[in-house]
């Protein structure tokens, strides 16, 4: 019987430990192997970052939980993978050995590409929850002593939504606070124009978020590269649509949160035929490594290639449902697999998205997320809201009672027109 092991354990490491859970017979280990004990629903930590959600409604404590369901969980954390030898080095010096391994890491934070950002730097995150609780903090200070504030992401970043979430969140409760005429805001973007979203738009996004943005009165700044960053001032440069720099800023602020670029985690990176020069794990068609075929990953740490070149650099994101369906095609195929035979799923790689603006939102449908596209669709109104908050509570009460597919997501799915997996 085969021994599969799952690195990481968040949406997409937890997701791929129970549809194989669920897929296969209990005579297969399945082993999850996280950098702590506890699974974090990052989508919230735009809520967090402001107060209206609270660290411990985001987070579940996992290693008596995975026990319950039959997978094994340990939460030391990856030092290194050795591919030759099908096996983990963990940071405590043990080894964990795999027949087969899901490397579902997500990303490494790379602010020290920018001096000064960061929460080790000058500026807020909200990429992790503790990052959240931390701006939380500087919020509040915020509040107390207003003054302007810059939103963002830094060059080469390729998650844009939570940025533009988090900069409709935070206007909603300054003015909540009826301070809001107190904080200028300003939105700094790697970018070519507003609502790229590293996926050249989808839909009307341009026009949604730019008309989003004129309404709560937030300045822009796109084809914008963030140079360093200084405690209290940011360094910024517009370039032309040639890449030459055209502009210099100096902005100041009080508060400011700004998405980094990512990067594969350490464990991987620079290991030949595993991972491109950033660090992201090279797969093929069916989420399997060409050099190492025992190797599967999903979610962000696997290699997208941009959607186009910008003149600053952008990367393509990989939404909530992009992640469950490379889950879903990998569970497939390594039940193909371990029947003796050849994969033959793909994950559709359709971006569906929901922005959260504190009180509506944006929408947006990419079918599939690279253009030409069959389906591409954006809406924004108050049900966005409301959808972000059920799909919280849904993600939630799946990794806490192990449902992988409840019904109604199904039905929604099928009247979207959204299918998770096609075949070869």
């Amino acid at each position: 019987m085969a021994r599969i092991v799952v690195m990481g354990a968040g949406i997409g490491g937890i997701s791929q430990a129970y549809e194989l859970r669920k897929s296969l017979p209990a005579a297969h280990d399945i082993v999850v192997a996280g950098d702590s004990d506890r699974f974090e629903f990052t989508p919230s930590n735009p809520w967090v970052a402001v107060g209206t959600r609270r660290e411990e409604q985001v987070v579940v404590d996992l290693p008596d939980l995975m026990k319950k369901q039959g997978i094994e969980f340990d939460g030391q954390g990856v030092e290194r993978l050795y591919p030759g030898e099908n096996r983990l080095e963990l940071r405590d010096g043990r080894s964990l050995d795999y027949d087969y391994l899901v490397i579902a890491t997500g990303p490494r934070l790379a602010f020290e590409e920018v001096p000064g950002l960061g929460p080790d730097g000058h500026t807020q995150s909200i990429c992790k929850t503790d990052h959240a609780v931390t701006s939380y903090e500087d919020f509040e200070r915020l509040c107390e002593n207003p003054g302007p504030v810059i939103i963002g992401a830094a060059p080469a970043a390729s998650c844009f939504g939570p940025a533009y979430e988090y900069a409709f969140i935070l206007d909603t409760q300054l003015r909540k606070r009826k301070i809001r005429d107190q904080v200028p805001m300003v939105f700094v973007t790697p970018e070519p124009y507003i609502g790229h979203l590293g996926l050249d738009g989808v839909g009307d996004t341009k026009s949604l978020l730019e008309s989003e943005l004129r309404d709560r009165h937030i300045r822009w700044f796109c084809n914008a590269r963030i140079t360093s960053v200084d405690d209290g001032r940011m360094h910024v440069t517009e370039v032309d649509e040639d890449g030459s720099d055209r502009r210099s800023h100096e902005l100041d602020f009080v508060h400011s949160m700004v998405l980094p670029a990512f990067k594969g985690v350490d464990a991987v990176t620079g290991i030949a035929g595993l991972t491109n020069p950033r660090g992201f794990v090279l797969i093929d068609e069916h989420q399997r490594n060409p050099t190492y075929p025992n190797i599967y990953a999903v979610g962000v740490c696997v290699a997208i290639p941009p959607v186009g070149p910008t003149p600053v650099a952008t990367g393509a994101p990989k939404t909530g449902y992009m992640i469950e369906s490379m889950v879903t095609a990998t569970t497939h195929n390594l039940v193909a697999v371990l029947n003796g035979e050849s994969p033959s799923v793909k994950a559709t790689w359709n971006a569906v998205c929901l922005a959260d603006f504190g009180d509506s939102g944006v929408a947006f449908i990419a079918l599939p997320q690279i253009p030409p596209r069959n389906t591409n669709w954006a809406s924004r109104g108050k049900w966005v809201h409301v959808a972000k908050v059920a799909y919280e509570k849904y993600f939630l009460h799946k990794v806490r009672h192990a449902k992988t597919e409840p019904y109604y997501e199904k039905a929604v799915l099928k009247m979207l027109g959204v299918n998770r997996l096609k075949a070869s």
